[in-house]
């Protein structure tokens, strides 16, 4: 004797045994038969709940069955839908499939594909498995040009929710502003924060044709608007353009204090002098970058540049240009391990190559607004990943100096002046 070992309340299993049956040669199948067996039971359920037991004469009824009515929920999946109408003669909704047929599952399943870099072209047979035999009819939603329709729609509604959210209730202690460029004339500035608890947060995206002034301060002015407070004291980090920093400092002001990334710093520097040169200037500046003395690091870089004054006057004064800022956080006299963490973009960098991989698909950018959804999309993606700054327990001490160091330039605005120039 079989003992009967269904849950209570489990759909029926007529269908889902028969397509069972079939697993192995049509697994998309069984899923779908399932599926469509629990609307079924979910749906019955309310029209019980509505009219009473089938064939039954319920005095308290609130309406009467009709002849059942083919319908399509959003992923194109023909059921049979139950009617139900009122006493008054009105036709009464029913909830579970109201609830089946609002949901846009096949648009939301279409986008995560299209982010882990599945081509539309493709799309028809990633939701259904190429050894089933679940068809996909004209109509079914599941063509390149749908699932393209889709994505522009939810990527563009995602974009309008990101640039809209509410930054006032973030505790951000440190901003990194990055640019990325996808054409001769289109670049996007991006924003991401790092709040008191070493929570990452994608923060605004603007698009101009160049990395100027007034793109960056577009981006500062949007942070603003949407609650940056400009008073707070913050780090921010740049890649060493001239013009996020004059943006920064016409917002900010004092409470700014700017980090110029030493990473992108040494790059040029190498970029511009001979190979034989490499290894020992490279020492000195990792060397300078490690002491814990900002005005022996100083020094040691103002070294360097007077050695290779004479034959490479260009890339001395490259060396010296934005000194301090590029040792922002040894004068903040950070702990070592928040240094490294907060000396350089590394945060946007990661960002930007979730970004790089999710728009790999992209032959062609049409136009700004194209390149805003993709690239707001693939900062979403990069959301999931972030874990929190490797040195977030420390974040503490440079709260502590920033606000120090705000308080001596509000007192003597006139030093701090003469030392950014």
């Amino acid at each position: 004797m079989t003992r009967d070992i269904t849950p209570a309340g489990w759909p029926a299993t007529g269908a889902v045994d028969e397509a069972f049956a079939e697993v192995r040669a049509s697994f998309d199948r069984f899923c779908l038969a399932a599926g469509i067996e629990a609307l079924g039971t979910m749906m019955e359920a309310d029209v019980t709940a509505a009219c009473g037991p089938r064939h039954g004469r319920d005095a308290v009824r609130r309406a009467y069955r009709l002849g059942p009515n083919a319908g399509t929920d959003r992923g194109k999946i023909e059921v049979d839908r139950p009617r139900v109408r009122g006493l008054d003669g009105r036709e009464v909704t029913i909830p579970s499939w109201e609830t089946a047929a609002q949901g846009d599952w096949l648009g939301r399943w279409a986008m995560n594909l299209m982010l882990i870099n599945v081509s539309t072209r493709r799309f028809g047979r990633a939701v259904r498995l190429p050894e089933g035999d679940v068809p996909a009819p004209p109509g079914s939603g599941v063509s390149k040009s749908a699932a393209s329709r889709r994505f522009v729609a939810l990527s563009a509604a995602r974009l309008a929710d990101f640039m809209a959210a509410d930054l006032s209730a973030l505790d951000l202690v440190v901003v990194q502003i990055d640019g990325l460029h996808l054409g001769d004339d289109l670049v996007l500035v991006a924003a991401i924060g790092v709040d008191g608890e070493g929570n990452k947060h994608p923060l605004a995206l603007v698009e101009g044709a160049t990395e100027n002034t007034a793109t960056v301060q577009a981006l500062l002015d949007n942070l603003v608007s949407r609650g940056l407070a400009p008073t707070v004291p913050r780090l921010f980090i740049v890649d060493g353009a001239k013009a996020l920093s004059k943006a920064i400092r016409r917002t900010f002001g004092s409470a700014a204090a700017i980090q110029r990334c030493q990473i992108h710093k040494a790059r040029n520097i190498m970029e511009r002098l001979p190979k034989e040169h490499h290894a020992a200037t490279r020492r000195v500046l990792r060397q300078a970058w490690e002491l814990d003395d900002a005005d022996r690091a100083e020094k040691l870089i103002r070294n360097l540049a007077r050695r290779l004054d004479q034959q490479w006057p260009g890339v001395a004064a490259s060396i010296l240009e934005g000194l301090d800022e590029i040792l922002t956080v040894v004068r903040l006299k950070l702990p070592k391990e928040l240094r490294r963490s907060l000396a350089c973009t590394n945060i946007a960098e990661n960002m930007m190559g979730t970004i790089r991989r999710v728009t790999r698909n992209v032959k062609r950018w049409r136009d700004a607004g194209m390149a805003l959804r993709w690239v707001a999309a693939g900062m979403i993606e990069a959301n999931k990943g972030f874990r929190r700054l490797k040195a977030h327990k420390q974040l503490s001490v440079l709260r502590a100096a920033l606000q120090a160091r705000h308080n001596r330039m509000t007192i003597n605005p006139v030093a701090h002046v003469t030392r950014a120039a």
